[in-house]
């Protein structure tokens, strides 16, 4: 039987299917390098941006803790300088909160009735601290960073640098020792009611050159001298000879300070509200809201206090509570 040819037909599906299969490897073998590639990507970019996520939150970390220790170290600081004025608090200090006639002077004065000033900026009220006469109280009050308005002792022996230290600073008063109805610590060079007019404008004089910008002047203790027209005539003259003005520490309700300032066509200014007449933190802190109150309620106000060390704690923890006023310089009432 003669032999058949193998068909050309089966030899060339042959080869057709041999190079699918091929071109189907192919195809897998790029689609598998592209996944593969894909994942690597996928997993270097999230290994990339879990880095960066991760250094960011180590940043913030770090500038917390950076605030953190700075807020630390401000507090210590005041902390500190509150104790360097505890320490200079020896027996000689008595402050003149101490010299008021009844505790109900401590707060705001019943003798008339202000009417309420209307202005378009918040309530303003001013602290007055008193009796200040060192270097470390000066840099205790001013570490507060709150507009307190210094009111210096003249130089004594006791503290002879007071207007050194206020020559330093933009704004001050002058704490003027007068006389009391009953004070064993009196201040050299007190003023006294049987003082006559040349004595009184000399002693001003004096001041005005040992403050050169001095503009006001408040009275330490004073009960009796403030009490006694003739003698506030004779002081209001003198300041008014040198262009400053009187605020009443208001150490006694009888008091003719207005009366004398009426007369002169000046405007009477006076103390609402003693801080420090009782020196536990606690009194602090409710006659700091006390004057607070005071200023909503008539427009303005003026506290005194001391640079005792819980006075200075109380200012710094009422810091927020201040917000409800724009505290001022005694300037600006």
């Amino acid at each position: 039987m003669p032999k058949r040819k193998k068909s050309q037909k089966n030899k060339t599906n042959t080869k057709i299917l041999t190079y699918i299969a091929w071109a189907l490897v192919l195809v897998a073998l790029i689609l598998s390098a592209l996944l593969a590639g894909y994942y690597i990507g996928f997993s270097d970019g999230k290994s990339k941006t879990e880095k960066i996520y991760s250094q960011k939150n180590a940043e913030q970390k770090a500038l917390l803790k950076k605030l953190e220790n700075s807020l630390i170290k401000k507090t210590l600081s005041v902390n500190t300088r509150l104790k360097s004025v505890l320490k200079k608090e020896t027996k000689q200090y008595i402050s003149a909160s101490h010299e008021i006639d009844g505790n109900s002077l401590a707060n705001i004065p019943k003798m008339a009735k202000r009417k309420k000033i209307l202005a378009p900026h918040k309530a303003r009220l001013a602290i007055i601290i008193d009796d200040v006469g060192t270097k470390t109280q000066v840099e205790a009050i001013k570490s507060l960073r709150l507009p307190l308005t210094m009111s210096f002792l003249p130089p004594s022996k006791a503290r002879p640098n007071t207007a050194k230290l206020a020559k330093l600073e933009k704004l001050y008063m002058v704490h003027l020792p007068m006389e009391a109805q009953n004070w064993s610590a009196e201040e050299p060079n007190t003023l006294r009611i049987h003082d006559q007019q040349t004595k009184i404008s000399a002693r001003i004089k004096e001041i005005k050159q040992l403050f050169p910008n001095v503009k006001y002047i408040n009275n330490h203790t004073g009960s009796k001298f403030t009490s006694s027209e003739v003698a506030m005539n004779r002081l209001i003259f003198a300041l008014n000879a040198n262009n400053i003005h009187f605020i009443d520490s208001r150490t006694t309700a009888q008091t003719k300070a207005p009366k004398v300032l009426k007369n002169f066509g000046l405007k009477y200014v006076s103390r609402d509200v003693f801080l420090d007449h009782h020196m536990d933190k606690p009194y602090v802190l409710e006659q700091i809201k006390k004057a607070i109150k005071v200023a909503k309620s008539h427009g303005t106000a003026i506290a005194i206090g001391h640079p005792h060390k819980n006075t200075l704690q109380a200012l710094y923890e009422s810091k927020e509570l201040l917000k409800d006023v724009e505290l001022v310089y005694i300037n600006r009432l």
